[in-house]
C-alpha cells in the first residue's frame, strides 16, 4: 500500500449494481429475504429506554463513572441506534414511510444531535452515487483529507470530531435539499427530548448522553466502521468492506457491508443468509475482523489517511428524483 496524496479515481461504475444482478440470476429466491422486519422496533424501544435509565442513574455521579458508562455502554448503544436509523432510512420496519420516520426520530432520541431525517436525505444519495463527490456525503471533503494528511494526531482529531467534520459536508452536496417540515419536526422532537432530561435528569444525564454519542461515532472501536465500511484500508481497488466480527451483535449485523450495499432491501437478521446463500460472490472479498484492530491500522499507519477512497464522475443512468424512492435499487435489479 503506498501513500496517497490523493483520491483513487476510477471510470468503472459502482461494483454492486452488477454483482446483485449476478447473484439474483445464480440464487434468484434471494428475493424472499426483501421485506420488513417490525420486531426492529423493539430493540429501538429497548436501546432508547436503557439509555434514558442509565443517564439517570448516573445523574449524581462523578466524572469518572459518566466517562466509563458512556465509554464500555453508551457508546455501543448509541451505535446500535445509528443501525437502527439505518433501518428506517431504508424503509425496513414498516411498509408506512411515515412511520418509519418516526421510528427513526424516535431511535435518534439519546443522540441529542437531530440526525434521523437529515441521515435519510444523505444515505440514500450515497447509496445510488456511491463514489461521486458532489453526491456523496460518505466521502470527506478534498480539503478535509488534505488537512488530516496521514498523520497520527491529524486522524486522532479527526475521528474526535468526526461529527463535525460531517456537517462540513452539506454545503458540498447542493442538490440535497437540508430543511424541510420533517428535518424541522426531527429538532423539534429532539429539542423537547433534551429539555426534559435536563429537567428531570439534571446536567449529568445530559453529559452522559452527549457523551455517549460522541464515542459512538468518534474515538472508540465502533468508530472503526466508519473506516471500515469503504476506505482502502488493504492493497487492493475493493471499493467496499464487510466487517465479520463478534461486534456484529451488539451492531445488529452492520458490519455485512457488501452484502448490505448489494441488497439493501433486506433487514439486518437476514443479511448473513445472504452470504451463507451465496458465498463465491462475498468469500472472495477482502474483509475485517476487528473494529478495534482496525482502529489502531488506522492512527498508526502512514499508508491509510483520508485519500484511501475511490471516486468517480460518471453518475450512471440514476436520476435525482429517484434516489428518495426508498427501494430504487431492487426495482433495477
Amino acid at each position: 500500500m503506498i501513500k496517497r496524496t490523493d483520491f483513487v479515481y476510477s471510470e468503472e461504475s459502482e461494483p454492486h449494481r452488477t454483482r446483485t444482478k449476478k447473484i439474483l440470476k445464480q440464487f434468484p429466491h434471494l428475493r424472499l429475504l426483501i421485506g420488513k422486519n417490525p420486531m426492529t422496533m423493539f430493540a429501538i424501544i429497548g436501546l432508547v429506554g436503557s439509555m434514558i435509565g442509565i443517564s439517570w442513574l448516573v445523574r449524581d455521579q462523578s466524572w469518572w463513572i459518566i466517562f466509563g458508562a458512556a465509554y464500555l455502554y453508551g457508546a455501543f448503544a448509541n451505535h446500535a441506534l445509528f443501525v437502527m436509523i439505518h433501518e428506517c432510512t431504508h424503509q425496513l420496519l414498516f411498509k408506512s414511510h411515515t412511520a418509519n420516520r418516526f421510528a427513526s426520530m424516535f431511535a435518534n432520541l439519546p443522540h441529542l444531535m437531530p440526525g434521523a431525517i437529515s441521515f435519510e436525505k444523505y444515505h440514500l444519495k450515497h447509496h445510488s452515487f456511491q463514489g461521486i463527490h458532489e453526491l456523496d456525503a460518505d466521502l470527506p471533503n478534498k480539503w478535509e483529507a488534505k488537512l488530516i494528511n496521514n498523520s497520527f494526531l491529524g486522524k486522532t482529531l479527526w475521528l474526535l470530531f468526526f461529527p463535525i467534520f460531517q456537517g462540513t459536508r452539506v454545503s458540498r452536496l447542493k442538490e440535497i435539499d437540508f430543511f424541510d417540515r420533517w428535518m424541522l419536526t426531527n429538532i423539534f422532537v429532539q429539542v423537547v427530548f433534551t429539555t426534559a432530561i435536563w429537567y428531570f435528569f439534571g446536567f449529568h444525564a445530559i453529559a452522559f448522553l452527549f457523551i455517549s454519542f460522541w464515542f459512538s461515532i468518534g474515538l472508540h472501536p465502533v468508530g472503526a466502521r466508519w473506516i471500515q465500511e469503504h476506505y482502502l484500508t488493504f492493497d487492493s481497488q475493493q471499493e467496499t468492506y464487510s466487517y465479520y466480527g463478534l461486534l456484529n451483535i451488539t451492531a445488529f449485523n452492520v458490519g455485512f457491508h457488501n452484502e448490505h450495499h448489494d441488497f439493501p432491501s433486506i433487514p439486518w437478521n437476514r443479511l448473513p443468509k445472504i452470504k451463507k446463500t451465496a458465498p463465491e460472490y462475498y468469500d472472495t472479498l477482502l474483509y475485517h475482523t476487528s473494529w478495534t484492530k482496525l482502529f489502531f491500522r488506522f492512527l498508526f499507519e502512514k499508508e491509510i489517511s483520508l485519500f484511501n477512497r475511490i471516486l468517480r464522475k460518471e453518475r450512471g443512468k440514476v436520476a435525482l428524483s429517484d434516489v428518495s424512492k426508498p427501494d430504487m435499487e431492487l426495482v433495477e435489479v
